[in-house]
């Protein structure tokens, strides 16, 4: 199913958005597009929708199963831009969002659904899901000089941190139960990361509700959303494994050249699954056993 633009696709396929939860999937290249729509058509979202460059189509075997919405990833803000556009015409239903060679993983990912841990999440009176975007990269990049590998690939695990989200409308005071998070490559290698861009927390999977905004740093207008917990008890958070920033840092000229491999002391094999998520306190199951 294919659209030339979001004005078509939400003229002729807006039902798709109606049947969440929903898997937003924006392809910037086709480096593990494949995976990457498997992988969350797995997870169980009703729904997986493509945007990205006409070329970039899902492989043959899924072109029945996956919306395919042609547009410019290379424009600034193209990905807000999208999610904006779509909020109104999903009210109500649970969305997601990542791009390509990015791999949501939840607790007990392996044997439940993503709409089983939503109506968890649900249940608990919240809108909205923390999901840290946690770095992975090839092991070897004389193999992978791309430093992308799904057999080869590696993560932190450790150097993770947290500081206080200021609040300008209050004199910077720190804002309730908002943290900014940091860690992974964008930490190790913040000289060539600019400021604006080294957070690691993103509100991923969220409730479309009018009015409601995603802004250009991964948070979105409606303040609850940004929150990583309810007031009275820790909750549910997911994490989004993503080469995007390695694979960044081995294209971008200005950086490639500096990195001959990504690995350290703190380095471990990525394990594809979620227990060492947890393990490393990279994901919260909050009160969902």
């Amino acid at each position: 199913m294919y659209y030339k633009d979001i004005d078509h696709f939400l003229s002729r396929g807006a039902g798709a958005l109606q049947r969440g939860p929903v898997a937003l999937i924006f392809a910037e290249d086709g480096v593990e597009l494949d995976t990457t729509l498997r992988h969350h058509r797995h997870c169980g979202f009703r729904s997986v929708i493509l945007f990205g460059a006409e070329e970039l189509a899902p492989p043959e075997d899924l072109r029945g199963k996956v919306h395919h919405v042609a547009h410019d990833m290379h424009r600034d803000g193209a990905l807000q831009a999208a999610v904006n556009r779509l909020i109104p015409a999903a009210e109500g239903q649970w969305l997601y969002y990542c791009y390509n060679a990015e791999y949501l993983f939840f607790p007990f990912s392996e044997n439940r659904t993503v709409a089983e841990m939503l109506a968890f999440h649900t249940e608990e009176r919240r809108d909205a899901m923390l999901t840290y975007v946690v770095d992975l990269y090839a092991g070897d990049l004389q193999r992978h000089p791309d430093a992308v590998s799904l057999d080869d690939a590696w993560l932190d695990k450790s150097g993770y941190h947290a500081l206080a989200r200021p609040d300008p409308k209050h004199h910077n005071h720190p804002k309730e139960r908002q943290l900014d998070f940091f860690g992974g490559l964008r930490w190790r290698f913040e000289e060539h990361i600019p400021p604006d861009r080294r957070k690691i927390d993103r509100i991923g999977i969220f409730r479309a509700h009018p009015g409601l905004t995603l802004r250009e740093d991964h948070t979105f207008t409606d303040e609850e959303y940004n929150t990583y917990a309810c007031p009275w008890h820790n909750n549910l958070t997911a994490a989004i494994v993503s080469f995007r920033t390695a694979k960044a840092l081995k294209r971008n000229p200005g950086s490639t050249f500096d990195i001959r491999t990504f690995r350290w002391h703190n380095s471990a094999p990525f394990e594809w699954h979620s227990r060492q998520l947890l393990d490393l306190g990279l994901m919260e199951p909050g009160q969902w056993f």
